[in-house]
């Protein structure tokens, strides 16, 4: 099926994949394209609109990136965002200029839909709260285009042609912090664009069976790693979908889980009933992590790790000629630049940890998917709620929650801690409110007093965040009673532990994850 299409052109910004995904909510259809694409290719693809990204540089800054100015002229509405507005305005004969005062962060903007932003801004209040993350302003607004917004810092916020379909805003409407974005990108995609809203997530599993099928084959054996999450969850049971017991499931115990996390696990995958082994690679994992302690070492050592322990069980089954993965979005995103100019934030297992030399093709359903996405998918092929709900857990497990090197001794104190978290979060009745909450233990040891004795013992760092798709991510405003709980049993339980903090920071700029 060909669906009603909005392509996204990469300049680089962290939230690219965020506009992706924005659209999709509003059942459109969107693909992220590099910045550079010829107009013509574009054309061929009949997208119902484009969207400019945001990006880092500055549009005057050597070697910035640059769109095809053909594309303005294409007939097809376009919308700049943030950097996407400054490249527009610079493309089309306007100014751009260094602005005197850097917006980063909330801003507040007054906005006019009686003219040109009216099928942009209709049913938006006139002044919003929004995301901004800029350093340089539209100085004068090409030849043609309407002010249609103002902040106290920019003078154009945002500006339309409405004749030539052309948008641009200053702002991010595609983060959750800017009031009514969503509506702003429904307007587009629905007002401008025409968009009836042709794909969901049906559509998807659909989709995404046939690709499967396609993919591997009549013949074609297939392997996929299980950490026990919703992601490696979902994908399993699409894979299993499409080729049925040429599918073989391998859960590893990697030494690295929580408290009593394999058994459970095992459980759960049993009453699934899917082809299932169960592999104790503890010792193997342990010993490659010996003495490491840079974050981007232990990810790249698990996900090689990872890929010894599945060939050689692979090579147990017989010929086997892929792997499964649960990949996700954000995996991509902050690891590697898919398309366009994003920068590398940090590796994931799945995706920046794979040795070159892997034999084993890999399948990722869930590639182009953000995590409520895949929730909605497992709801859809009838995946058991308390799969579903699960708080993402990354793939390198306690080994990034552990700053430093990774032991025995201090992966029990980690787990006994993170237990105390997950049991008075869920018994306070925010485990499904939170994006994650978990602990970290810290490479600081302080003195404390415990039963009239000095004590010098370690940190713990409590982590509770609250998000829509981990792309961004503000931190918890837990109760102070729920908190003390936490830190009373953590201090008088973990005996090691004897200091308790609470992490106040949002992504950005800090990640979820510690390391």
């Amino acid at each position: 099926m060909t669906h009603q299409t909005i392509i996204v052109l990469d300049f680089g910004s962290q939230y690219t994949q965020l506009i992706a995904r924005r659209l999709r909510e509003l059942s459109v259809y969107s693909e992220i394209w590099p910045p550079g694409t010829p107009a013509e290719t574009i054309r061929a693809r009949h997208p119902a609109g484009i969207i400019l990204s945001g990006g880092p540089m500055s549009v005057s800054a050597p070697g910035a990136p640059v769109c095809d100015p053909a594309l303005f002229a294409l007939g097809r509405p376009v919308l700049g965002i943030c950097y996407g507005m400054q490249l527009m305005a610079h493309t089309l004969g306007g100014s751009v200029a260094p602005a005197s005062q850097r917006e980063f962060g909330h801003a507040s903007v007054a906005l006019d839909a009686t003219g040109a932003g009216a099928a942009l801004f209709a049913g938006v209040p006139a002044e919003i709260r929004v995301w901004a993350s800029h350093g340089d302003y539209v100085a004068r607004q090409p030849e043609g285009f309407s002010v249609v917004a103002t902040s106290a810092n920019a003078p154009v916020a945002a500006m339309a042609d409405a004749g030539r379909q052309l948008y641009a805003l200053l702002f991010h409407p595609e983060v959750v912090h800017t009031e009514h974005g969503l509506d702003i990108l429904r307007n587009y995609a629905y007002g401008v664009c025409g968009c009836t809203g042709d794909w969901t997530m049906a559509s998807f599993i659909d989709e995404a069976t046939a690709r499967i099928i396609q993919q591997v084959g009549p013949t074609g054996r297939v392997v996929c790693g299980l950490s026990g999450g919703v992601d490696s969850t979902v994908a399993a049971l699409l894979v299993h979908r499409a080729i049925g017991d040429r599918l073989t499931c391998i859960f590893v115990d990697n030494g690295v889980l929580r408290l009593n996390e394999a058994a459970q696990i095992c459980k759960r995958f049993e009453r699934l009933q899917l082809p299932f082994v169960f592999t104790d690679a503890v010792d193997l994992f342990l010993d490659r992590l010996a003495g490491v302690t840079d974050p981007e070492q232990k990810r790249k050592i698990i996900g090689a790790t990872f890929i010894d322990v599945f060939e050689a069980e692979a090579h147990k089954l017989g010929a086997v000629d892929f792997l499964a993965q649960g990949t996700l979005y954000p995996d991509v995103i902050e690891s590697v630049a898919v398309v366009g100019q994003s920068a590398l934030i940090k590796s994931h297992h799945n995706v920046g940890g794979l040795p070159d030399r892997m034999r084993l093709r890999l399948v990722e359903p869930l590639r182009e998917l953000f995590k409520d996405e895949v929730r909605d998918v497992g709801r859809q092929i009838g995946l058991d709620e308390e799969f579903v709900v699960r708080q993402p857990f990354p793939g390198p497990g306690l080994a990034v929650r552990i700053l430093g090197e990774i032991t025995k001794p201090r992966l029990d104190l980690l787990r006994r801690a993170d237990a105390i978290v997950s049991d008075e979060v869920r018994r306070a009745g925010w485990y499904t409110r939170l994006w994650q909450s978990f602990a970290v233990l810290l490479p600081v040891q302080s003195v404390g007093v415990m039963g009239d004795e000095r004590t010098y013992e370690y940190t713990a760092a409590i982590r509770a965040v609250e998000s829509r798709d981990g792309m961004t991510a503000d931190w918890a405003r837990l109760p102070h009673d729920l908190l003390a709980r936490i830190s009373s049993r953590i201090v008088n339980e973990v005996r090691g532990i004897n200091r308790v903090v609470y992490d106040i920071s949002s992504k950005p700029p800090s990640t979820i994850e510690w390391e």
